[in-house]
């Protein structure tokens, strides 16, 4: 037996991720005594800056945008009780396709052993027993996405430690009740032409599929907090409006797969630390 309490390490991409996908089991563990460990991969700085204004218009100026986001990045950190939070600060790639891709310092131009050696770093300071990260596509293809998963991937064969890990992913019910719920704030939004509907279909899994469901709903009051801090990202303000309860009922419930696992903890679980407490 070790006086070192449990661990999660999540690693996310940019700044606010760390809530819509876990910021439940995040506070959820902390006040369980878990330590939670955020690690962010980048600096954010293709967000929206100040009203709203896009990367590339006049006035974004991307050096402020990333400090305002790191701040609003602690406050979230302090919302969710986050233990230890980790940046390693990479220029924000952008979506995929943007020129913003290929810049000096962009994430998505890291060489992946690079950015998995620094993450290997943390991973034995901290020793994680759960590790959480997005699956191969990032969730929905963004280039950050894919190459944080890439890193924390690479990284867990640079340990000696045998954590379980564990992808985000949504069920693809709870894909289309959001459908149906962007639609009901949105009566003006016009219908998706087929093509959107087939690679909205591709995002997330069949239920029947997820290994893991981690009841959060007690939590996600904070979880709403941590995103309003936020709230300079515009794409956060369609969460803030559906209000603490709404939000509560759709986002309260994090799921997960699990792709590796040394407890033999049986599936479908509930509890990420299964078979480890």
């Amino acid at each position: 037996m070790t006086d070192r309490p449990l661990t999660l390490m999540a690693v996310h991409a940019h700044p606010d991720d760390e809530a819509t996908g876990t910021g439940g089991v995040l506070a959820r563990y902390a006040a369980e005594g878990v330590r939670t460990v955020l690690v962010t991969c980048t600096d954010g700085a293709c967000g929206d800056g100040p009203g709203g204004v896009k990367p590339g218009d006049p006035g974004h100026d991307p050096v402020a945008v990333a400090a305002m986001r790191r701040e609003e990045l602690e406050a979230s950190c302090e919302v969710l009780k986050i233990s230890d939070l980790e940046m390693l600060d990479y220029g924000d790639s952008g979506m995929m396709g943007w020129p913003s891709n290929d810049a000096p310092g962009a994430f998505w131009q890291t060489p992946v052993a690079e950015g998995a050696a620094r993450l290997a770093d943390l991973m034995r300071h901290y020793r994680p027993d759960v590790v959480v990260t997005y699956d191969e596509n990032g969730f929905y293809g963004h280039p950050d996405h894919i190459q944080a998963h890439r890193i924390t991937m690479a990284a867990l064969e640079m340990v000696e430690l045998t954590p379980k890990v564990y992808w985000t992913t949504m069920p693809r019910s709870t894909m289309q009740r959001f459908g149906e719920l962007m639609r009901e704030f949105h009566p003006e939004m016009p219908e998706p032409d087929p093509a959107e509907l087939a690679e909205m279909a591709k995002i997330g899994l069949p239920d029947d599929e997820i290994t893991t469901w981690v009841d959060a709903t007690a939590f996600s009051g904070q979880k709403f907090d941590s995103l309003a801090a936020h709230a300079s990202q515009g794409d956060n303000i369609f969460f803030l409006k559906m209000g603490k309860e709404r939000f509560g009922e759709f986002m309260g419930v994090e799921t997960f797969v699990r792709v590796r696992d040394t407890t033999g903890a049986a599936l479908p679980e509930n509890d990420l630390f299964a078979g480890l407490r």
